[in-house]
């Protein structure tokens, strides 16, 4: 009988009864033996010993709790990152991004091995990433035919075949070295460099559409390698013990200007104030942009070439759970200043892009300034997203007038989506105005500086995806840009001026994402497009009615992850568009087809 078994006996003996011999002098020791001894049991009430207290000797290191925050079995150490190397659970290998790799900043670096760099402690990470991004791209769009020449003999229409493709190529570099414990608070300083270099290949079925001039062929290969990141972060202070924080960026960087880029989504040149209050419940930006040329081609930020002479200047406020409980709700103020009046640009392929060869071709410059809201989130079971911009200002030259015009636009979207086990079914509304009367004094059709809308199929959508010439209006000029969803009439979304005098924009649409496995995802949308006002358009081309009805865009996607991460994505979708009436009324193509389409191959290595 051990002595677990004979203590209880001892305390409950009764008077009259024999005792049993007094436990020996050890028997606390002997007992926590005992205790132990049974493997898987232990006594009601029983604790263990408390394990001592462990001395850290890393400077700058994050100290180790005390051992009461600890369970009893378990024992703190102060470096995480030495302790999977020492056990040998993982053989780091260069090439290898889904298990610990120093090149991923998964621990610092060691100063042995890197004597010329000038740095100093022991909380210095290096990251590496590379990304390669493949696209195929069949579609069919309008195609005017060449005023002086086409591709073939008797081709007199005013618009010719429609089909082309597209091949693009880019592969993304990037690293950055960063100051700072990073899992608990901000890095203390950040320095980071992003290249990119693209390679495309273009063929249409007709000349001028690709080089201005009529004697070069209708095919196009093209590179470009541009600087998207160049950037340092500096860690001003932290405001709390929370690790609110206050920081600021110098350099090329990515900036989203509200949740889903309706308003300016870019990678530009700028000073960036930035911050949390309250637990992260706030968030702040201050920040100040000079517009870089971008690559005509490509699209890639250009630092060859002198920067643009528009600037744009934004305060917005981000506050969690107002106005109800996980809501995100933010406030912004936007001021783009344009001084681009006296500039003649020319892009790669000889077409001017600014001034737009629309209405009186001279150049152009304004000030407009966008108030919006918007918010992100959830009500109850309903995932949200809605956006709502008022844009103010003054257009130094109307195109239409060559007089000055007040600019007073507006704009709104929403999606709402409901998810249900592995479905997510949404509904989409956006409304952009248009201009009314493009001869007065006041212009209303919205746009914005630099759109990249994730929003109604993002780029699955043809008409997000394609960009459509506006022949027969204007020269060299775009209903809508690539990768855009507004219709607002500019030269290039890329390398022209935001333009007032447009048709506007109206979209209802509705879709679904199926999640059939962990790494395969379907995806279906239908949106309806319309012109808000065909006035502008009616003018350009001196017709005296047109219809508002864009037509239907159809679309779906399988997206797919082998590895059910991001390292590895698959992307194919395809989209056509069913001219409605206003469509059909702007183009006709020489065969009389009634539907456009779009196919995107996409893969994605990422690293």
């Amino acid at each position: 009988m051990g002595l677990a078994a004979i203590l209880p006996i001892f305390l409950l003996a009764q008077p009259g009864e024999p005792v049993p011999p007094p436990p020996p002098e050890n028997w606390r020791e002997l007992l926590d033996a005992d205790q132990q001894s049974i493997e898987g049991r232990r006594r009601p009430g029983y604790e263990a010993p408390l394990p001592e207290a462990v001395t850290q000797d890393n400077k700058g290191a994050v100290h180790a709790p005390q051992p009461e925050a600890f369970p009893v079995d378990q024992v703190p150490i102060p470096d995480r990152w030495r302790l999977i190397e020492s056990l040998g659970v993982v053989k780091e290998r260069w090439f290898d991004p889904y298990h610990q790799n120093a090149l991923k900043g998964d621990r610092p670096i060691d100063r042995e091995k890197v004597k010329w760099l000038p740095i100093k402690g022991d909380d210095w990470f290096f990251v590496a990433n590379a990304l390669s991004d493949t696209v195929v791209e069949p579609r069919t769009f309008p195609i005017p035919v060449g005023v002086q020449t086409t591709e073939r003999p008797g081709s007199i229409d005013v618009f010719g075949k429609d089909a082309s493709y597209v091949l693009s190529q880019t592969f993304i570099a990037g690293v950055a070295l960063i100051k700072g414990s990073t899992a608990f608070k901000p890095p203390e300083i950040e320095y980071r460099l992003t290249l990119a270099l693209n390679v495309n290949h273009v063929n249409v079925p007709e000349r001028r559409i690709l080089f201005v001039e009529p004697s070069r062929p209708s095919h196009r290969t093209d590179h470009f390698l541009g600087v998207q990141e160049a950037f340092v972060d500096y860690h001003l202070a932290n405001t709390s013990d929370r690790y609110d924080f206050r920081s600021l960026r110098v350099g090329i960087q990515p900036f989203q200007s509200d949740f889903r880029g309706f308003l300016f989504n870019d990678q530009q040149l700028g000073i960036r104030l930035f911050g949390n209050r309250d637990n992260n419940r706030f968030q702040f930006n201050l920040a100040a942009f000079w517009r870089l040329e971008k690559d005509t081609n490509s699209g890639l930020n250009s630092v060859v070439q002198s920067p643009r002479h528009d600037w744009v200047f934004l305060a917005n406020l981000y506050r969690q759970d107002f106005l109800i409980p996980g809501l995100t709700s933010q406030i912004t103020a936007v001021y783009n200043m344009n001084r681009e009046k006296h500039d003649v640009e020319i892009d790669d392929n000889g077409f001017p892009v600014r001034p737009a060869l629309l209405g009186d071709l001279r150049g152009r410059e304004y000030d407009v300034v966008y108030l919006g809201y918007n918010a992100d989130g959830r009500i109850g079971r309903m995932n949200l997203t809605a956006s709502l911009y008022g844009a103010l200002g003054e257009d130094r030259n109307s195109f239409f007038t060559s007089k000055p015009a007040q600019i007073r636009a507006f704009f709104a979207a929403a999606e709402a989506s409901y998810d249900k086990d592995w479905m997510r079914f949404r509904l989409s509304g956006l409304y952009a105005s248009g201009d009314g009367d493009p001869h007065d004094n006041r212009e209303t059709g919205f746009d914005a500086i630099f759109e990249n809308p994730v929003f109604a199929g993002a780029d699955t959508s043809y008409w997000i995806r394609q960009s459509i010439p506006f022949a027969g209006g204007g020269r060299v000029i775009g209903i809508n840009g690539r990768n855009g969803i507004l219709n607002s009439l500019r030269s290039s979304k890329e390398q022209g001026q935001s333009n007032f005098n447009n048709p506007g924009t109206m979209l209802l649409g509705a879709g679904a994402d199926f999640d059939l496995l962990p790494q395969l995802r379907l995806s279906a949308n239908a949106n309806h497009l319309w012109f808000q006002n065909t006035a502008t358009l009616e003018a350009l081309r001196n017709e005296g009615s047109i219809p508002r009805s864009i037509g239907w865009d159809l679309s779906t996607a399988a997206i797919w992850r082998p590895r059910a991460t991001q390292n590895i994505v698959f992307r194919l979708s395809g989209a056509t568009l069913l001219p409605g009436a206003g469509f059909r009324d702007l183009f006709t193509n020489s065969e009389r087809n009634r539907e456009y389409y779009s196919v995107l191959a996409n893969l994605i290595l990422s690293y």
